[in-house]
């Protein structure tokens, strides 16, 4: 399945863990992260940047969350707002090892599966939230209703397919030694 999709990546956030720096900026083989995140969804119909606007995304629509720095829920709600297509990829901008094939694989399972989508599992089992795909119609009712601020707590309940694969492409860069591992392209090593 090629299912026509858009792509919402949240390129917010504090940053806390590396000192408050760019996150969405910071390089990883020779680009910043972000792009490397956009490149993973080549075929996405819009792609929806929640965050600050990037001069190495011209195709990006920048949206930010109300309030700004305000969690993943309030930039989920600002993102899906721009999105069109029956499809979304959710993604965080800070995914260095995401390729194309990875969201195809979602995109996918996603659209086998009898739930709302399909998101990565790490090596742990653990469900990557920003890290997935989504019917757009369920993750808007789930969202019109939720007043939570947890991710977990609204994308949970939709009951996703969850998909263990190779090269750790759920592998974020929170702090400066997952920072450092992606630059020398440790994904696997612990």
């Amino acid at each position: 399945m090629t299912a026509r999709h858009d792509a919402c990546i949240l390129a917010g956030g504090r940053a806390s863990r590396l000192g408050g720096r760019d996150k969405p900026g910071l390089r990883v083989a020779g680009r910043p992260l972000i792009e490397s995140v956009a490149a993973a969804v080549p075929d996405a119909g819009r792609l929806i940047v929640v965050g600050a606007p990037r001069p190495g995304l011209p195709r990006g629509i920048f949206v930010q969350e109300d309030p700004p720095g305000g969690g993943p829920v309030p930039a989920l709600r600002a993102g899906l707002a721009e999105v069109t297509a029956p499809w979304v990829a959710l993604l965080a901008a800070d995914l260095p090892f995401l390729t194309a094939g990875h969201v195809s694989v979602l995109l996918e399972a996603a659209g086998a599966g009898a739930g709302a989508g399909a998101v990565l599992v790490d090596d742990d089992g653990r469900e990557q939230w920003l890290a997935g795909v989504w019917r757009t119609a369920e993750l808007a009712e789930a969202l019109a209703r939720y007043e939570g601020r947890s991710l977990h707590g609204l994308l949970a309940p939709l009951a996703p397919a969850g998909l263990h694969l190779t090269g750790r492409p759920w592998f974020d860069c929170d702090t400066a030694e997952d920072l450092r591992r992606a630059r020398n392209g440790e994904p696997d090593e612990e």
